[in-house]
């Protein structure tokens, strides 16, 4: 099957803008965007339900036939599912003549066939009524199948708009990216005074101003002083990295606290993030396309059904003298409708919508319902560190005080305690998460944090203030100082993956505290039984390759990749790919975009950032990897639903083509009633539904 995507405009600013499709414009699998579908949808829905009224009604009741004759019914059946067949299905209409005239058969071949030969043959029987064999009448109801056409362009209707809305959410995580740099920025003349241009504007060798809480607009190098820099969206880790005067900067990374001003180098598309953003479009553009299940068995299957009801319309009306022609017509629709849409129009999308539902109520957000079947063949799982394995953000991990500190700090507390005391009373005033991190831990012990005076902050430093009268100095440590004092044995060693700060009280060095991102308490079990369903668990991080090492020793992990960029994130998945191996890639920041787009699935924890969330196939709510886990287990499930389906549809179906076409006549005398064929397709439906609502149940 054919895949046909829109490509992506430009605008002026050398940033890559979405284009928007015509409204009948195809996208995906040949078919327009969704918001083309859904209103035929939704007029499918209204005028299919009276249709199926109308129909399944005489089969309880009679009553029916007090108010209107069967043929009135038939009419009404048929004025009804007119425009639903014509102009709900024309989507479908125009793909099935495309597969016709291009010889490229596929699931709108043999349903289109088979709902046209339903209609046209209904509409027959409607205007010939008086003309059609008494036999094919019963109590019931007359010769007519509306409602087969009807329900069924209905439920594929619905199954091409959850395939189509999946492939709509690209646009949207492209824009979120760009929404990362700023529209206006603030750039400084000659004389020092600041003006504020629009970002487009701005040329390299401009010096600009960013303020607390900004965002930066372009690549530049900081010119003077120090600063912190959240990086998070490059590099995935939670600490604001200390950038020096020649630092280079890089537009969409935020300013959390302080001025400063740096000179712009790189602006436009040359721009880090808007390289990122083309890596996405890249890896969305190149996606292979999807190979369903469906279409692969219709691949044999719809020629040959083809074949049975043209042979079985020319046999009855060559060799049977009587009538021949219109029993070979009833026994040629008869085999399209038993061979109609049942499996491949409800047994995919029945199934991806149960374990859709299912997979919410367990903390799994199905964006894309391809993402399912991939993820079921998966054999690889790159998984990014932070925010994913690990909490996203820093926690005190170590407390050390000095030996030599001959003081009390408080004399209620104990010595860490006191150190912590101090340490957190003056960080209380800082933003930073190192300083929250340590204010937290203070409140969890219950501590009672007395107010700071002459508090200033030195980014890249530390804090200063005075308590209680003495002053307070809290920086990151200098020194080695991850073997506790001996004077403190009962410290454990600080973690490899640790920050250590040093407290400095009254200029006297009081020890130090160290502080990590720590792992999450599920991670361990979750990699293992990832394991133990057969996934190969890489780790993939920014951290420096030591802290790299500790972890994935700790976790078990079957490998590891430190210091990547996001540009080698994707690259590495494409190395992977390029041995043959199904890649899961999980990650929750900006910087695995590019990562998650270019994976056979892209997993995104749903504590990290919205453009994460856009690129990836599945969503874990919790951002727990337990829900991994159950993700594991629902696409498992899922595809074994779906192979149950065909197997059960088109076991119904092959196993009446012979009967429907006639086959068994010259034998035992046994013909295939077109209304039985549809009783047949029914009972095939309803099959399939029923073992999917059992996915309702599964276990994850």
């Amino acid at each position: 099957m054919k895949h046909d995507h829109s490509s992506p405009a430009h605008d002026h600013s050398g940033h890559n803008q979405p284009e928007t499709p015509a409204a009948d414009a195809p996208v995906y699998m040949g078919l327009p965007h969704e918001r083309y579908l859904r209103p035929r949808f939704l007029v499918a829905v209204v005028l299919t339900l009276p249709v199926l009224f109308l129909s399944m009604t005489p089969m309880v009741s009679h009553d029916l036939y007090d108010y209107l004759t069967m043929r009135d019914s038939a009419w009404v059946q048929f004025v009804l599912t007119t425009p639903v067949f014509f102009w709900c299905g024309a989507p479908f209409i125009r793909r099935w003549w495309k597969s016709i005239v291009e010889r490229d058969t596929n699931m709108f071949t043999l349903t289109v066939t088979g709902t046209g030969a339903a209609y046209f043959y209904s509409l027959a029987a409607v205007i010939f009524w008086e003309n059609f064999p008494p036999q094919y009448f019963s109590h019931h109801g007359g010769p007519i199948y509306f409602e087969g056409t009807a329900f069924i362009t209905t439920i594929v209707l619905l199954g091409q708009i959850l395939e189509q809305r999946a492939h709509a959410r690209t646009d949207a995580a492209i824009r979120d990216l760009m929404d990362l740099a700023p529209k206006q920025a603030h750039r400084l003349r000659a004389d020092g005074t600041e003006e504020d241009v629009p970002a487009s504007s701005i040329h390299p060798g401009d010096r600009l101003r960013v303020r607390p809480g900004e965002h930066l607009p372009v690549d530049g190098v900081l010119l003077e002083g120090a600063a912190e820099v959240d990086e998070s969206m490059l590099t995935g880790e939670p600490l604001p990295a200390a950038k020096n005067a020649g630092d280079a900067l890089s537009a969409g990374t935020l300013n959390p606290t302080g001025t400063f001003v740096y000179r712009a180098e790189r602006v436009g598309a040359d721009t880090l993030l808007a390289q990122i953003v083309r890596l996405v479009e890249q890896a969305v553009e190149s996606e292979a396309p999807i190979a369903r299940l469906a279409d692969r068995v219709s691949a044999y299957f719809v020629p040959a059904v083809l074949a049975i009801a043209v042979i079985s319309f020319f046999a009855w009306g060559l060799l049977v003298p009587d009538r021949g022609w219109l029993l070979g017509l009833l026994n040629a629709v008869a085999v399209l409708i038993i061979a109609c849409p049942c499996a491949l129009g409800l047994a995919t999308p029945v199934s991806l919508v149960t374990g859709i539902g299912r997979g919410a109520q367990a903390g799994v957000l199905v964006k894309d319902a391809a993402a399912l079947e991939r993820l079921a063949g998966a054999d690889t799982l790159l998984i990014d560190k932070t925010g994913t394995l690990t909490a996203g953000r820093p926690q005190v991990v170590g407390i050390t005080p000095a030996g030599d500190f001959n003081f009390p700090l408080q004399p209620q507390l104990s010595s860490t305690d006191g150190l912590l005391h101090f340490a957190a009373a003056a960080e209380a005033s800082s933003e930073h998460p190192l300083a929250r991190a340590i204010v937290a831990a203070a409140q969890s012990r219950g501590l009672a944090l007395p107010a700071a005076t002459d508090f200033s902050a030195q980014p890249g430093a530390g804090v200063r203030a005075t308590i209680n009268g003495r002053m307070i100095e809290v920086g990151r440590d200098r020194g080695d100082r991850r073997v506790p004092d001996p004077a403190h044995p009962e410290v454990a060693p600080y973690p490899q993956t640790a920050t250590v700060v040093a407290v400095t009280i009254d200029g006297q060095h009081a020890g130090t505290i160290a502080l990590a991102d720590t792992v999450k308490p599920t991670t361990p079990a979750a990699i293992a039984e990832l394991q133990r369903l057969g996934l190969h668990v890489v780790m993939v991080t920014g951290d420096r390759e030591e802290a790299a090492q500790a972890l994935a020793g700790e976790l078990h992990l079957d490998g590891y990749h430190a210091g990547v960029t996001p540009a080698r994130k994707q690259e590495l998945v494409r190395e992977h790919q390029a041995r043959g191996e199904r890649v899961i890639f999980a990650g929750d920041g900006l910087n695995d975009a590019p990562a998650l787009a270019a994976a056979d699935v892209g997993i995104a924890m749903g504590t990290g950032t919205d453009v994460a969330m856009h690129s990836a196939g599945l969503v874990l709510v919790k951002g727990d990897l337990q829900a991994m886990v159950r993700a594991v287990h629902l696409s498992r499930a899922v595809m074994r639903n779906i192979r149950q389906n065909l197997f059960w549809a088109f076991a119904y179906n092959t196993l009446g083509l012979p009967l429907a076409a006639g086959a068994f006549y010259p034998l035992f005398g046994w013909l295939m009633h077109p209304m039985i064929a549809g009783a047949a397709m029914s009972i095939s439906s309803i099959t399939v539904v029923s073992n999917a609502l059992r996915l309702r149940r599964v276990k994850l």
